[in-house]
């Protein structure tokens, strides 16, 4: 599992795959969601702009877990 480390108190679903280099553009993002590729904490995602906070499990499949933690100290 990926661990991916945040700034802010939460990010969008669609700049965390891109963080991640996993897309190149939320366009992407909404193909994978209607396609059903992508999890968050075990459940599929139906919004590209969800909030994704620190503790939670981003699942895409075919590219694996993210673990997304805020960066110490910020």
């Amino acid at each position: 599992m990926e661990k991916i480390q945040i700034k802010t108190d939460d990010i969008q679903l669609d700049q965390l795959l891109k963080l991640a280099s996993i897309v190149e553009s939320g366009g992407q993002v909404k193909y994978m969601i209607a396609d059903e590729l992508i999890k968050l904490n075990g459940n599929i995602v139906t919004e590209r702009r969800r909030k994704i906070k620190p503790g939670d499990i981003v699942e895409v499949d075919g590219v694996g877990k993210l673990s997304v933690i805020k960066l110490k100290g910020e």
